[in-house]
C-alpha cells in the first residue's frame, strides 16, 4: 500500500513540474522585419486572378496572370476534378488529370513584345 501511495505522488509532482517549464531570463521582443529593398515591391500584376464561374452543376474555377487565362480547374459533382492548362500560352488547352502529372520543362516568359 505504501509502495503504491509513493509511486502516486511521485507521478503527481512530475506532472505538476512538467506544466510549468522554466523561461529563460532576459527575454526581448522580436523586432519589426525591414521595408524590402527599392525596386522589389510586389507587383499585383503579377498576382493570379481567380474567377469561379459555375456551369450547370459543374464549377469551373478560372487563373488569369495580367488578364491572360493560363489554367482552368473543372469540378463535376461526382468524379475527381481535372485542370485544362496553355502549356505555351497560345491559347489551346490540354487536360490532364492531375495538376502534378510528371516532370515538365520550365517555361517562363521573360519578355513579351
Amino acid at each position: 500500500m505504501r509502495k503504491i501511495l509513493f509511486a502516486l505522488l511521485l507521478s503527481l509532482a512530475c506532472a505538476a513540474s512538467a506544466q510549468s517549464p522554466a523561461r529563460p531570463p532576459n527575454l526581448q521582443p522580436i523586432p519589426e522585419p525591414p521595408p524590402p529593398p527599392p525596386g522589389m515591391e510586389m507587383d499585383s500584376a503579377l498576382e493570379p486572378q481567380v474567377t469561379i464561374i459555375k456551369r450547370g452543376s459543374d464549377t469551373i474555377e478560372e487563373y488569369r496572370v495580367g488578364g491572360r487565362l493560363y489554367m482552368m480547374k473543372v469540378t463535376p459533382p461526382h468524379g475527381t476534378p481535372y485542370y485544362l492548362i496553355d502549356q505555351r500560352g497560345d491559347g489551346t488547352f490540354s487536360r490532364q488529370d492531375t495538376f502534378d502529372s510528371g516532370t515538365r520543362v520550365p517555361m517562363w516568359v521573360i519578355k513579351s513584345f
